[in-house]
């Protein structure tokens, strides 16, 4: 059995989180959040649900896409965060996910394709210079900060019984006391 390098571990693992991880949770949140919810927000400075969809599928599409795997950056930021005040259309959940989904599934079959020297190529993305790998770890923490914010809302426009659990608790319980 071959040995993987740290960085096939490290791209191996983004690709879960973004493949599977964040967009089931996502996806989750989704299914919670009540119809008619996807753009409230608690208040004009804060992100609706509907905001960080587009705004995840620009983050991933400019830092991977385009940052690490040259495609051009046609991203245009202010125009995720210009779309807050939008009506709820029907199917709109859905296009926005699958929208996301397409831009992860290009993303993670560019992580699979990637060789050292691209984690340790100098790159200039939206006026940061980091390298590869750098570009990379942004993504994933970003990425997880606006998840955190979204099964957040679902989870406070649901109510008490909004029935989001990630974890088994006495499984995490009852392996941590042995």
């Amino acid at each position: 059995m071959s040995e993987r390098s740290n960085s096939d571990l490290f791209l191996s693992r983004t690709s879960e989180y973004l493949g599977h991880t964040y967009p089931e949770r996502l996806t989750t949140a989704l299914a919670v959040l009540p119809e008619g919810e996807l753009w409230w927000q608690p208040h004009p400075g804060a992100l609706s649900v509907g905001t960080i969809l587009l705004h995840l599928e620009g983050n991933v599409r400019q830092w991977i896409l385009s940052g690490v795997g040259g495609e051009p950056d046609a991203r245009e930021r202010a125009r995720e965060f210009a779309n807050k005040h939008r009506g709820e259309e029907s199917g709109e959940r859905a296009e926005l996910l699958e929208r996301l989904r397409t831009t992860i599934r290009a993303a993670t079959e560019l992580l699979a394709s990637l060789r050292e020297d691209s984690l340790q190529a100098d790159l200039g993305i939206q006026g940061f210079e980091v390298t590869g790998l750098e570009a990379i770890y942004h993504v994933v923490e970003h990425f997880s900060w606006h998840v955190g914010q979204a099964v957040w809302i679902a989870k406070a426009r649901a109510g008490i019984d909004h029935g989001i659990a990630f974890y088994d608790e006495d499984r995490v319980n009852r392996d941590r006391n042995g």
